[in-house]
This record gives structure tokens, C-alpha cells and sequence, in this order.
């Protein structure tokens, strides 16, 4: 056989396991576990186990998402957190797979649910989506779902407060080829609040503050403000991922986010950001699976 011929076979092969390799990581995912320890766990009774999804877009694994649900109840969750995106935002598209599973959840544990650019222009464009966002919502809040609409809810666990906030940026801030700048000053305004007293803050300085922030793009924003752990999606994971470097892309179509699919902590705080679930738009993902994210928080030795 020729080089050329050669070349062609290894092309053709490397072309197939590519193939292959997309098709398993758009119908399989895996529970994605971290651990986290911060001086403000250090009065903790016991670990706290805290599931976090995010960017479902409607995708079913398995029978009515049974295999889901499997997955979650095995990790014993003491809390859910939803980073936003379960359903698709676009008019005539079901939201019923969304509903379906996340209904399911409060079954679990407590469940908090934080929207994505999704939810968010349903909700601010109701006619357009024939006002179905409202009814999602209500369901889901008549099944015991608690949403964080720039709001915060308190809770207590294994003797640790911990106040979740969710927030919800302006739609510009999602615009391609734009980032807009994103301060603690204006977090602060959207969420009414500043963490742990700061700036007159009424959080208490002993809780630990958990921000639900759908764009990671903003992330320094979310540190300025004060949040211990900030859980953020919507990237996908970057839809590519390349070892040592990350995801490739972004949804505004900014090349090689600093934070895409990964947990990085820097000092007493902790940026998380899930790969999700689902894919929307573009129905591709490569060295990127699809991810249950499982946070446990640890007492400090």
C-alpha cells in the first residue's frame, strides 16, 4: 500500500473513532465528584453531599429519565442545586422532559433551582413562548421546587447555615462576540445583598454564601461580591475539550474560557463550573461527557 493509501486508512480510522467517540458522549453521562474544604466548614458536623445540575435542554437518559434519577439517588444528595438551562428556550418546543424529571427531584432532598438565559427569556418575553414559562414554574413549585430568582434562601445542614442565591444577569450579558462587565457592585444590587457583612452586608459572616450564576464568564464578578462556592454552566463544557487547556468554546464565541468545566479554588473560594447535561444548537461534544455534579463539602483538618 502507498503512503497515500496509508494515510487514508489512518484518516478514515481516526474519522470513525471520532464519530464514535461524539455519539457515546452525547447519550451517556457520569457523576463528576469533588471535594471542598474551606475555613468556614470548620465548625461542620458531618460532609454535606450537594448535587448540581445545570444545561439539561430537555435530554432524556433513559425511560422518562430513570437513569438519571438512579444516578442522583445513589450519591444521597443532602441538597440539589439547579444551575439553570433544563428546558429549551424556543418557541414550540415542549418543556415536558424538563418538567418530567425535575418534578421528581424534591423526592430526594430540598431542591433550589436557579434559571439560565433559557428560563430567563421565557420568562421576560411571555408572549413569544406563549407564557409556558409560568406554568413550568408554578408546576414545579406546587411539587416543592424553590426558585432563586435573584433571591436567597437560607438552610441549615449538619449544623452549617448556608445561604443559596440565585442570580439573574441581564440577556445582554449572554450576547455573542460581547462580554460586559460584571462588578460584586452590581451582583450586590441584582441579589440586594453584600456575603458575610461585608459593606454593610447582612449575611452572616459564619454562613457560607453559594451562588447559582449560569454564565461563568463573569465569575470575577461573583468573587468580588463575596461567594465561598459559585456554580455556574452554560458552556458546555466548551463543546471540545483539550487536555491541559480545557474547553475550546463559548456560546458568546470567545475561544478558551478560564473556567468551563472544572472546579478551581483560589483562597477560601471556589469556582464550579458543570459541563451539563444536555446540548443545544449544536448537537456535539468531544472529550467533554455530560456530567452529574456531586460537591462535598468536608470539614478542614
Amino acid at each position: 500500500m502507498s503512503v497515500i493509501g496509508i494515510l487514508a486508512v489512518a484518516a478514515a480510522v481516526v474519522l470513525a473513532a471520532v464519530v464514535l467517540e461524539i455519539y457515546r458522549e452525547i447519550h451517556y453521562f457520569r457523576v463528576t465528584r469533588y471535594s471542598l474544604s474551606l475555613k468556614k466548614l470548620r465548625h461542620l458536623e458531618k460532609e454535606i453531599r450537594i448535587i448540581f445540575l445545570s444545561d439539561l435542554h430537555n435530554k432524556v437518559y433513559g425511560q422518562d429519565n430513570d437513569v438519571l434519577l438512579r444516578a442522583i439517588r445513589r450519591e444521597a444528595p443532602d441538597l440539589i442545586l439547579i444551575g439553570g438551562d433544563m428546558l429549551v428556550g424556543k418557541a414550540g418546543v415542549t418543556r415536558q422532559p424538563a418538567y418530567d424529571f425535575v418534578r421528581q427531584l424534591p423526592e430526594i432532598c430540598p431542591v433550589f433551582y436557579a434559571n439560565g438565559n433559557h428560563e430567563q427569556r421565557m420568562k421576560e418575553m411571555p408572549e413569544k413562548y406563549d407564557y409556558s414559562y409560568r406554568d413550568y414554574r408554578e408546576r414545579l413549585k406546587q411539587s416543592g421546587i424553590i426558585f432563586l430568582e435573584n433571591e436567597s434562601r437560607r438552610i441549615m445542614i449538619h449544623g452549617l447555615k448556608l445561604n443559596v442565591s440565585g442570580l439573574e444577569l441581564p440577556l445582554t450579558s449572554y450576547e455573542k462576540f460581547k462580554k460586559q462587565r460584571v462588578r460584586g457592585t452590581d451582583v450586590a444590587e441584582r441579589l440586594g445583598f453584600w456575603p458575610g457583612g461585608k459593606n454593610g452586608g447582612v449575611c452572616g459572616e459564619d454562613e457560607l454564601q453559594i451562588l447559582l450564576a449560569h454564565n461563568p464568564a463573569y465569575a470575577e464578578g461573583y468573587k468580588e461580591w463575596g461567594a465561598d462556592m459559585i456554580l455556574s454552566g452554560h458552556l458546555h463544557g466548551g463543546i471540545v475539550r483539550l487536555p491541559g487547556i480545557g474547553g475550546v468554546i463559548t456560546p458568546q464565541a470567545f475561544l478558551f474560557p478560564k473556567y468551563s468545566g472544572e472546579m478551581t479554588v483560589e483562597g477560601e473560594q471556589a469556582v464550579i463550573v458543570s459541563k451539563g447535561l444536555g446540548t443545544h444548537t449544536i448537537d456535539i461534544r468531544l472529550f467533554n461527557m455530560p456530567e452529574v455534579v456531586l460537591v462535598t463539602l468536608k470539614k478542614p483538618l
